[in-house]
C-alpha cells in the first residue's frame, strides 16, 4: 500500500447489532454498506460516493461475555506490523490479537496504548492509498481525537511509534491543553485528558457532514444521542458528538448552514 507509515487509514465499528447500526449511519452519514468480499466472514464496508471508508461487524460472543463494548476503532498504517506489535507491547502497551494475515487484504494487530485505548496497527497487501481520512470529502473521516489519562505519555508514546508531532495547542484551563498533532504537514487530530467523570479513555473520529444541523437532528431521529453540540470549533465549522444507539461513540463536523 502507499499509506505513509503513520497515516490513519481505516475505521472500524464493533457493535452488537451490526443491521440497526448500518441503517443508523446511513440515515446520519449517508453511509452504505455491504457485505466484504473474501474470506473475512460477517465484516460489512460502509461506502460514501463510491469510496470505502470503513468497516462494521459484530462483536463476537466472547467478546462480549469479557465485557467488551460497541465502539470505533482506528486502523494506523506501518511498515511492519510485527516489529510495530513487539515496540508496542516494549513500551507498555497491550496486545489483543497478535500479528494476523486477512489473505488479500494484509497484516494486522490489534493493540492498546499504556493508558489502555486500542487501536490497530495494519500494513496493506494491496496497491492504492486509503482515503479513509479525508478532510475535503464528505462522510470520510476529519478528525482523530484522543482523550486520554496522561496526554503527556500518550503523544510521546504516539510519536516514538508513528512519527507524529505536536502542532498548536489550545489552553482548556484546568484541563490542560487540547494538543493538535501533524502527520507529515497535516494536523490530523488532537491529545486532550479525559474529564474526570466522562467516558474512559478512547479514540474519538469525526466524520465530515454538510450540514452539522441536519446530522444532530438525524442522531435523535434515528435513536442515538447528542452528548455535546452543536458548537463551533476553529475553522468556522461545527461539531457534535453523539452515540449511536448501541452505544458506541463518534463525531460529526461541519458547517451550520442555517447560518451560512
Amino acid at each position: 500500500m502507499t499509506n505513509q507509515h503513520g497515516d490513519f487509514i481505516w475505521y472500524e465499528l464493533m457493535t452488537t447489532e451490526a443491521d440497526a447500526a448500518a441503517a443508523f449511519y446511513g440515515a446520519v452519514l449517508g453511509w452504505q454498506a455491504r457485505p466484504a468480499e473474501g474470506s473475512v466472514r460477517g465484516y460489512n464496508i460502509f461506502g460514501v460516493g463510491g469510496a470505502d471508508v470503513g468497516g462494521l461487524m459484530t462483536i463476537p460472543p466472547e467478546d462480549c461475555d469479557t465485557g467488551m463494548q460497541p465502539g470505533w476503532l482506528g486502523y494506523i498504517a506501518v511498515r511492519d506490523v510485527d516489529a510495530a506489535a513487539a515496540e508496542i507491547l516494549d513500551a507498555g502497551g497491550r496486545q489483543y490479537v497478535p500479528p494476523t494475515d486477512i489473505p488479500g487484504v494484509g497484516r494486522f494487530a490489534l493493540v492498546a496504548d499504556p493508558q489502555g485505548v486500542p487501536f490497530y496497527v495494519m500494513r496493506g497487501a494491496m496497491d492504492g492509498t486509503s482515503a479513509s481520512f479525508s478532510q475535503e470529502k464528505t462522510g470520510h473521516c476529519h478528525w482523530n481525537e484522543l482523550a486520554t489519562s496522561d496526554p503527556a505519555a500518550a503523544l510521546a508514546f504516539y510519536g516514538a511509534r508513528f512519527g507524529w508531532e505536536k502542532g498548536d495547542a489550545m489552553p482548556m484551563g484546568e484541563m490542560g491543553d487540547y494538543q493538535f498533532i501533524t502527520h507529515h504537514g497535516t494536523t490530523i487530530g488532537a491529545v486532550m485528558k479525559r474529564m474526570p467523570d466522562g467516558p474512559r479513555p478512547a479514540w474519538t473520529f469525526y466524520f465530515g457532514v454538510e450540514d452539522i444541523d441536519a446530522a444532530a437532528s438525524a442522531v435523535l431521529g434515528n435513536g442515538g444521542t447528542i452528548h455535546y453540540g452543536p458548537a463551533e470549533v476553529p475553522g468556522g465549522v461545527f461539531i457534535v458528538v453523539a452515540g449511536d444507539p448501541q452505544g458506541a461513540m463518534f463525531g460529526a463536523v461541519g458547517p451550520r448552514k442555517a447560518q451560512a
